[in-house]
């Protein structure tokens, strides 16, 4: 049986999202053994995703996730939340950057800071990443980052229709290696998720009636399960 390195980040994230939620509610020492325990198994699988070759391939990672846990409420451990800006122009291309950290095109995204809501956070990043001034539409996707291929750690990227309202494309130095609008069928080689994302986007910046999409549920969720 093949194991993606998809599956194995995705196995990581969910051990030791368990155990650091355990660690949050439970003051019995024995639980917290079995918790800190089940990280380490977590490690592991971290440490074979990543195909590094430390001594001690554990410490690191959960010495991390230790220091993150919180007793109650805010030690419950969610994916984190990210967005992403669909801008279109007037003759309907859809604005893309390249980004530093890896290369690949993909639309401008953000975490969400706290202190912003989303759609503001959406505008700042567009602006910021590439020199364009937007207006946000609507929410037209929610996407598993995870799933996506963008992201190491669970996160929810929340998918806004923007209309460019101004600015000139500079792409921002640090972030950006270039930045450029791109029709339906032009876009550049190496776009990440496309064959996910860009349908019922494009349906979008065309106007047509679409519902908010998202992922499709796995069946099953989990291997094992009937």
């Amino acid at each position: 049986m093949d194991v993606s390195e998809e599956d194995l980040y995705r196995w990581v994230e969910a051990l030791s999202g368990v155990a650091r939620t355990g660690l949050a509610f439970t003051d019995s020492q024995f639980e917290r053994e079995r918790y800190e325990e089940i990280l380490h198994v977590a490690a592991d699988i971290r440490h074979a995703a990543d195909g590094r070759g430390e001594p001690d391939p554990t410490a690191d990672h959960v010495e991390r996730w230790l220091d993150w846990v919180e007793p109650g409420t805010p030690g419950y451990v969610t994916p984190k939340v990210a967005v992403g800006a669909i801008v279109t122009n007037e003759a309907g291309q859809l604005l893309l950057i390249q980004r530093a950290d890896s290369g690949v095109w993909l639309y401008p995204t953000g975490w969400c800071d706290p202190g912003y809501s989303a759609p503001e956070v959406v505008v700042k990043e567009v602006r910021e990443e590439t020199g364009i001034e937007a207006e946000v539409v609507r929410l037209i996707g929610v996407l598993d980052g995870m799933r996506l291929g963008t992201s190491k750690v669970a996160l929810y990227s929340l998918i806004f229709l923007c209309r460019a309202t101004g600015g000139e494309l500079a792409p921002h130095p640090l972030e950006c290696l270039d930045a450029g609008w791109f029709d339906a069928d032009s876009l550049p080689v190496g776009t990440l998720g496309a064959d996910r994302w860009a349908p019922p986007i494009f349906r979008a910046i065309r106007g047509e009636e679409t519902d908010v999409f998202y992922d499709d549920l796995r069946q099953p969720v989990w291997r094992g399960e009937p």
